[in-house]
């Protein structure tokens, strides 16, 4: 049987299955469906799939295994690695669940959430909220992103000091192997050894293993005081000296520490607000956030102290703590649109997202900095990131003499010296977004040939054909 004929056989099947409104054709329905943040698709889908429920994914999948036909599981589109866009090489069914977004369950004296894998992280934090509570997980894109999506990567965000990355915050998963075989309903269980624990080779696997269709997700309780403030500091290694006052003082309530370099607040200011930004005063800024969901701590009391502290020992030079809700998202925003405004900007841009320990970020910065300007002179370097996790976002701008394809050509050697670099730390070539199809090759130099060995064993016992979302993460 020829590809086209198979092409129309599955989708006939597929028709059968979830009905006209399940199914998209169209290449204009389909082109959506085919990009991520990172990746335009130059492959054509055979079709994009939308089952409303967890049977119609075992559908789904039973009929793509039976007919030997490529999957590729699909989020909300936010990804920066390509691991839900086809590869060039790749025609395939594109399995979406932008119809499953129901929250099956809330219980408030256990504090869990069970949801449909396909509810974006704002509708599953608005739905938490109502109940008094809150989820861990939070990012700049949890208005789009789903939350099975964000268990595929892994996702970290803006709360990973205090709360972890995602797969911190799940319970259990229900999910589906390519067979069709469904593996549910997800645990509420906070304790349990029973076995090999699954639900974590999941989390993190990228939908290469199982489609992940409902989530059981530990719920905490609603802060009731949140504060914010902006505070410059003239170098990294004095970030992570207020880090260390801000744990001293407020102990487990920081909730979020980040920094950014004056160039990425300055391409923010030149790409998003076409306004200046009122500096600090400083080459770097930092955002510091605690909150507390007690009403006997004084944390505005707390604040003022650490404020004044850091002042009077000359790690700041300058702060502002946020007076209002409008304010505190006045300062979030400035964090917040540094990657819009790459996103929006019209020349490429080298984006990384790697880690290493914390300690380490001022000699790793130092060193990719000075490598990357010597590599491509008059390049411009932006940090911005989650310093408190040791995920710092280095991005490089092309010099301004430079045309886009020339240095779109060079791009790769400053990706190596970046993650050359966080190696050399012992950090991580991906941090928060995922390998997806644009670190494959890097992994490699990360991970030893056994550690690739046994990922591709598992794979193969997960997905035998290697029909779900083949060729990420690991070449096959």
């Amino acid at each position: 049987m020829n590809r086209n004929d198979q092409s129309t056989n599955i989708v006939s099947k597929l028709r059968d299955l979830l009905g006209d409104g399940g199914v998209l054709t169209s290449p204009e329905d389909i082109a959506p469906y085919e990009r991520d943040n990172a990746l335009k698709s130059s492959g054509q889908a055979i079709c994009v799939v939308r089952p409303s429920d967890t049977a119609g994914v075992s559908d789904v999948l039973r009929a793509c295994t039976e007919a030997e036909v490529n999957v590729i599981p699909r989020g909300g589109g936010t990804g920066l690695s390509g691991g839900a866009v086809p590869r060039p090489d790749d025609r395939a069914v594109i399995l979406s669940l932008d119809r499953m977004r129901k929250v099956r369950m809330i219980d408030v004296v256990g504090d869990v959430l069970v949801v449909d894998a396909g509810i974006t992280l704002f509708e599953a934090r608005e739905a938490a909220l109502k109940a008094g509570r809150t989820i861990g997980l939070d990012h700049g894109g949890s208005g789009s992103s789903q939350v099975g999506g964000n268990l595929g990567t892994n996702a970290g965000g803006n709360n990973v000091l205090r709360y972890g990355m995602a797969r911190d915050q799940v319970l259990g998963l229900e999910w589906v192997l390519p067979s069709g075989e469904i593996i549910g309903p997800p645990s509420e269980l906070r304790k349990s050894n029973a076995g090999y624990d699954l639900r974590h080779l999941l989390v993190g696997s990228e939908g290469t293993l199982a489609v992940i269709t409902g989530v059981a997700l530990k719920l905490r309780p609603a802060p009731l005081t949140t504060a914010t403030a902006l505070m410059s500091v003239d170098t990294p290694a004095k970030a992570l000296e207020l880090l260390g006052l801000a744990r001293e003082i407020f102990g487990e309530t920081v909730s979020a520490f980040e920094l950014m370099s004056e160039g990425a607040l300055a391409f923010h200011s030149a790409h998003v607000l076409r306004k200046p930004i009122v500096p600090l005063g400083s080459p770097w800024t930092a955002l510091v956030e605690c909150d507390s969901s007690s009403r006997f701590f004084d944390l505005d009391g707390a604040f003022a102290s650490f404020l004044e502290r850091a002042l009077e020992s000359g790690i700041v030079s300058d702060g502002a703590l946020a007076s209002s809700t409008a304010q505190r998202a006045a300062f979030w925003s400035l964090r917040e649109g540094i990657p819009q405004a790459m996103h929006a900007a019209k020349i490429p841009i080298v984006r990384t997202d790697v880690a290493v320990p914390i300690r380490a970020i001022p000699e790793f910065a130092e060193r990719i900095k000075t490598l990357s300007i010597q590599r491509i002179p008059g390049g411009h370097p932006v940090f911005f990131g989650h310093v408190g996790d040791g995920n710092i976002h280095f991005n490089f701008l092309p010099p301004d003499d430079m045309n886009s394809d020339d240095f779109r050509a060079r791009m790769p050697e400053i990706y190596r010296i970046v993650e050359d670099a966080a190696l050399l730390f012992g950090g991580t070539i991906s941090a928060e977004h995922g390998i997806g199809q644009t670190k494959c090759d890097a992994l490699t130099r990360m991970k030893s040939a056994k550690e690739i060995e046994l990922m591709g064993a598992i794979k193969s016992v997960f997905d035998p054909l290697r029909i779900l979302n083949p060729n990420k993460v690991i070449l096959q």
